[in-house]
């Protein structure tokens, strides 16, 4: 059975010192993102002269259909930062060998990395003033980077591989999922066939992922789900060209961030719920103007549901395909990203027109 990660208070005093420092990298590390999956995305759209798409409402209930439009314009990505070094012997599943590890030897055949020529090796650890440029630079490739504690010392994270692939059978995370969740007892197909199937799919809903996702979600939900069997915290972070958002997998659970038109009338309240002025609301959220309305930053929560939690002393239950295992938890209008000074407002819009 799966289990979580080590909980704060169950760590030694080094440990949580490294725990507090993996989590202000995290900090960074979301601005970054949502920056280049979300911002930099709404530019590419204007470069290009194309409408930007944004998600509907109803695409952030749970459960929800997404449209399967790949768009060009949208930047994509797959990163795994992992609060603890990846141990060798998890190389059956996780493939990060000595090909694909950062050395300029290895950037010298990929054609991402503008500026190999001057590459300096400490620029991969997360610390270094470069460190975001090289993760940029390597974003677009395919499959997966990894962020990972350095075997050298204790608190540095560097960027030690790309073009990592999660080849963990989607029937194995399943099934692990399923012994946690209290579902079966030892094997993902000791009840049938269509049973079997159930599971699965709610493996891709328990990460906010479509069963019918494209790769770099499921290989997310997978890498995700891998994890868990770690001490340590571990993070996922995945942008399609056909979701159009952020979704972060963590110890937590789940969450998404879109870009949403908001209303120009509705500045006012929202700079009154953040208890500033409305030119402060607009310096600090508004990413772009599209005609009368605003467009802004929305990231949602999701909470799990009794399904999608570990049963009542341990007890085996039987799955129920129809059972939502995510509910929205909470909406927040973000600042921009490098805003240090503002906090996130609530603001409630997925089901406010229902």
């Amino acid at each position: 059975m799966i289990e979580f990660c080590k909980k704060r208070e169950c760590l030694s005093r080094e440990d949580r010192l490294r725990r507090s420092y993996y989590e202000v990298l995290r900090d960074e590390l979301d601005q970054f993102v949502i920056g280049y999956s979300l911002v930099g995305s709404y530019n590419n759209f204007l470069r290009m002269k194309i409408p930007y798409p944004f998600v509907e409402l109803r695409e952030l209930k749970p459960r929800a259909r997404i449209p399967s439009t790949e768009f060009e314009a949208q930047n994509s990505f797959l990163i795994i930062f992992c609060e603890d070094a990846i141990d060798d012997r998890h190389k059956k599943y996780i493939r990060y060998f000595d090909a694909n590890k950062t050395t300029k030897t290895n950037l010298l055949h990929h054609k991402y990395f503008p500026n190999v020529e001057n590459f300096n090796r400490n620029i991969k650890y997360f610390e270094t003033d470069q460190f975001f440029a090289l993760l940029r630079s390597l974003l677009p490739v395919d499959y997966a980077l990894l962020i990972q504690r350095s075997r050298q010392t204790r608190i540095q994270y560097a960027l030690t591989h790309f073009h990592v692939r999660v080849d963990w059978p989607i029937a194995d995370a399943s099934e692990d999922l399923a012994k946690y969740l209290r579902y079966i007892s030892k094997d993902l197909y000791e009840k049938g066939d269509k049973y079997a199937e159930d599971l699965q799919k709610k493996l891709f809903e328990y990460y906010g992922v479509p069963v019918m996702a494209g790769g770099r979600r499921t290989a997310a939900a997978v890498a995700a789900q891998y994890f868990r069997q770690f001490d340590g915290i571990t993070t996922v972070y995945v942008a399609s060209s056909e979701s159009r958002g952020l979704l972060r997998m963590d110890e937590k659970g789940v969450s998404k961030a879109v870009l949403v038109e908001i209303p120009d009338d509705r500045v006012k309240f929202l700079a009154e719920l953040g208890r500033i002025s409305r030119n402060s609301f607009t310096k600090n959220y508004v990413v772009a103007r599209q005609r009368k309305n605003v467009v802004c930053i929305l990231n949602v929560r999701y909470d799990y549901t009794s399904h999608a939690l570990p049963s009542e002393g341990g007890r085996l239950r039987e799955v129920k395909p129809d059972a939502n295992w995510l509910t929205v938890a909470e909406e927040h209008i973000w600042p921009k990203p490098a805003v240090l000074h503002r906090a996130p407002i609530p603001y409630k819009m997925i089901y406010a027109t229902d």
